[in-house]
């Protein structure tokens, strides 16, 4: 369950602590499929990886399923998400289609940025989702920037700003909440914590280890929550959500999470301790959520397994698409380039002639 900070310095009846919401066996089945979806779609990505099919970096949400779902549960469909570079969970989460997603992961036209950005940019405006972002903390700014908008043109609106744990040490964090903070934008900043900076650990690389405690330089709430739990995620960013649309509060929330591989599909992960990596795999969200279904006679083992089989076939269906999707053409490679039509716009690489 999501804990309020009690030495966060917000101010009194902000209500940052708040009660679980009831779900059905309806509802949870639903968050059920959405977080194994994510599973067998990032397993999936990880073979193709293997298989030259995806190139560039690609960060996997492999453990971060209840993170995933639980976040996107919490918001509504106008509400804006922008992300870091670990995306996958929450395109798909955001009900984004499995076959766009791996066709852009793919770098093929159908994909949800038409090839152009892969694992770390992907961006859908139907959707709400904003972009992933490669470079470390640089969504920050910009989402702040959206709550500025959001504010200005008097919507009903907000925005949630996912990062990384080792995001809370850059320049454009503090600047960030700093002014959300300031001029009452609707943003809500959400750590994904998962306990490392690239190789480095929380404990190693922040002087404050509960992450949530830096709102207290900011005047505004501070929220850890169990990121293994897809209600308690739920829970926390929708009251989040609705403070900074009804009050115009940002909130500063630690979802700590786990991530059971390495920090890309490319790391070997030798640093973690091998207890370590068994505790958080003893505690797989999607095997909890599982049992407890089950155990609550929503569903039997033969359902859970009839999911499972649904979804393994949906995300085979995705990469058949991606495979057989376009390529880009060439031509049309500065096609994005301007969000609208600029004079004089480049139409070749350096050293070639312009095209016609």
């Amino acid at each position: 369950m999501p804990v309020a900070n009690g030495r966060s310095g917000a101010p009194k009846g902000r209500g940052v602590q708040h009660k679980r919401a009831a779900a059905d066996s309806q509802e949870l089945l639903g968050l059920y499929r959405r977080m194994l979806l994510i599973r067998r779609f990032e397993e999936k990505t990880a073979e193709m990886y293997q298989r030259a099919k995806i190139g560039g970096y690609c960060h996997l949400n492999l453990g971060e399923e209840a993170t995933c779902v639980g976040l996107a549960a919490g918001m509504q469909p106008n509400d804006y998400l922008f992300t870091n570079y670990r995306e996958h969970g929450y395109a798909l989460a955001r009900g984004i289609e499995p076959e766009r997603v791996m066709a852009e992961l793919f770098g093929r036209e159908t994909g949800v940025s038409h090839g152009r950005g892969g694992s770390m940019h992907l961006f859908d405006w139907d959707k709400r989702l904003l972009g992933g972002y490669a470079i470390v903390g640089g969504q920050l700014p910009l989402a702040t920037g959206a709550g500025l908008a959001i504010q200005r043109k008097g919507q009903n609106d907000v925005v949630v700003c996912q990062m990384g744990d080792a995001t809370t040490n850059i320049g454009a964090f503090h600047e960030s909440i700093n002014i959300a903070a300031l001029w009452k934008l609707p943003v809500v900043y959400a750590i994904v914590n998962n306990g490392y900076g690239m190789g480095t650990s929380v404990a190693a690389g922040s002087s404050i280890e509960q992450l949530h405690e830096k709102a207290c330089a900011y005047g505004i709430p501070g929220v850890e929550v169990d990121g293994n739990d897809v209600l308690a995620v739920r829970d926390a960013v929708r009251e989040a959500v609705e403070r900074a649309r009804s009050e115009h509060i940002p909130t500063l929330m630690n979802i700590k999470s786990y991530r059971l591989k390495g920090h890309s599909v490319v790391d070997p992960d030798r640093y973690r301790p091998e207890d370590y990596l068994r505790q958080i795999r003893a505690a797989d969200p999607i095997h909890a959520l599982g049992e407890q279904l089950r155990k609550h006679g929503a569903i039997d083992t033969g359902g859970l397994d009839q999911i499972d089989a649904e979804i393994e076939r949906q995300v085979d269906a995705a990469v058949e698409f991606a495979d057989e999707s376009p390529e880009p053409n060439p031509e049309k490679l500065f096609e994005f380039s301007y969000a609208t039509e600029v004079p004089n716009q480049p139409a070749s690489l350096p050293g070639q002639e312009p095209w016609q």
